[in-house]
């Protein structure tokens, strides 16, 4: 059964599969976002399990994974272009969950680093083909409302990360290895040699396994739907397709470009603040993974998710009057979302109450782009190249974004302790290594007392500091308003 307008499109199913199929690549979406988020709820017993510096958690959380997500997305989508959508999503869902749970297992940096580079590859390969798949489910004028929907597995992904991860993440060495032995793997903490604190090498394993499962469901449930369904009957279409016929495309987008840029320099803000948000809580208020889980992660989280999904039924409203506004609501929203930012970041050592209240507004805020950025990066190209637009886009918004965000906050904030120890007369004495967890506590007392001032406040200030940002990106997003008249193929 289908939902036919000779004006707008189609829709492709019967309304309830259309929803199963969304909720299911939602669900997709969540899973990859859980999988990547986990990193950043168990960041602090990560770096000091390993004795490893901001910088060096940074690189951790952000080059590698974003290099080998931009290289793999290409081919990936490309494929996507051209054989079984769902099948692609499928292995994706397999690989990056079975290199989540091979993180548990890290004896050092370099292994998990390694791990951490083939989640990265698994999940290059779901977004393009979902896009591509909810595009030829839903006909143009449902699009930005479904996609808003999908783009909140961002947010949910990152709350359940939180929600699961931060507690597992606390579970005592005796309970971990209990749970193991319910498996019959209670001897691996001694085999693998691990240092006491198990929880987070636990949390690893038990949001990845699960994964393996889900990829079989998604598998023998998810109807492939035929390119280009959804479209209006007039529309144009190509049986070329490709990276570079795709490219070449896009060239005459300027609005894809403006809203690309944008896009990355949100992102590079978001993927920076979920490498340390739990960090910086943890080193001003002494809150562990579950407890800020609990009290921030989840709800900030949600409201991320609340915001995306308002944004996108507010923008299906606005558009009746102008396609402009696509790009013009981020663009309102991000410049708002900064001013809340830097008053949250500004008083969360002092207002825990206020700083809770104003985080929430700005996440609220901060993610209603999601939305804007998957309808024009896919409206702007016919059918047979929506994926591969999408992978382009996120080719630049993983080296930026993911790329770019955790390395310039873990750099800033070793920067940022470093000033601060000098500007405490430890300057020659003390550096940020020194003021690791794993060391600081061999320091004489008044030391480690400078050390954790300045391990904290350092790294606040580099949050406060990437909010500026934000600004930057609202205005790319009101440059891109400009052009969507003429680039949007299918609204």
């Amino acid at each position: 059964m289908t939902t036919d307008s000779p004006v707008s499109g189609r829709d492709f199913g019967s309304t309830p599969y259309r929803w199963y199929v969304l909720l299911t690549l939602t669900l997709v979406y969540t899973l990859n976002f859980i999988d990547r988020a986990l990193l950043g709820v168990l960041a602090q017993p990560v770096i000091t399990t390993f004795g490893l510096s901001d910088t060096q958690f940074g690189f951790l959380a952000g080059p590698p994974f974003a290099l080998f997500y931009a290289l793999m997305g290409i081919p990936i989508a490309m494929a996507a272009d051209r054989y079984n959508r769902i099948a692609i999503i499928a292995l994706c869902i397999a690989l990056w969950s079975l290199m989540t749970a091979l993180c548990g297992l890290a004896d050092g940096f370099l292994f998990l680093l390694i791990a951490r580079v083939g989640v990265a590859i698994g999940e290059a390969g779901s977004n393009p083909p979902s896009n591509s798949v909810i595009a030829d489910y839903y006909r143009p004028s449902e699009r930005p409302k479904a996609l808003s929907i999908y783009s909140t597995g961002v947010m949910f992904g990152t709350a359940l990360a939180f929600l699961i991860g931060g507690p597992l993440g606390q579970m005592p060495d005796d309970q971990v290895v209990a749970a193991l032995e319910f498996f019959g793997l209670g001897g691996i903490p001694q085999a693998l040699d691990w240092s006491p604190g198990y929880g987070w090498r636990f949390a690893f394993l038990a949001l990845g396994v699960p994964g393996l499962l889900f990829a079989l469901v998604v598998l023998l449930t998810v109807r492939e739907p035929p390119r280009g369904w959804s479209d209006p009957p007039g529309l144009a279409k190509t049986a070329r397709s490709g990276i570079g016929f795709t490219f070449r495309l896009l060239l005459d987008k300027p609005s894809f470009w403006y809203m690309t840029v944008a896009a990355s320099l949100v992102a590079m803000v978001g993927y920076g603040y979920a490498a340390f948000q739990a960090p910086m809580m943890q080193r001003l208020h002494g809150m562990l993974p579950g407890e800020f889980a609990l009290r921030f992660g989840v709800p900030l989280s949600a409201a991320g998710a609340i915001g995306t999904i308002a944004a996108g039924y507010l923008t299906a409203v606005l558009i009746r009057r102008s396609i402009r506004w696509v790009a013009l609501l981020p663009a309102l929203l991000l410049a708002g979302a900064t001013l809340l930012y830097l008053l949250a970041f500004g008083v969360v050592a002092d207002d825990l109450q206020l700083a809770f209240w104003s985080w929430i507004a700005a996440m609220l805020l901060h993610y209603g782009y999601l939305g804007a950025q998957y309808t024009i990066g896919q409206g702007v190209v016919p059918q047979s190249s929506r994926a591969s637009a999408i992978a382009i886009m996120l080719f630049i918004i993983a080296l930026v974004g993911n790329g770019v965000g955790p390395q310039l906050i873990g750099f800033l904030s070793d920067t940022f302790i470093a000033l601060g120890l000098e500007a405490r007369g430890f300057g020659g004495v003390l550096d940020a290594s020194a003021c690791n967890p794993k060391v600081a506590g061999l320091l004489p007392a008044a030391q480690q007392t400078v050390c954790g001032a300045a391990y904290a406040e350092g790294l606040r200030n580099s949050m406060r500091v990437t909010a500026l940002f934000l600004p930057v990106a609202a205005a790319c997003f009101w440059m891109s308003s400009r052009h969507l008249d003429r680039d949007l193929i299918a609204r």
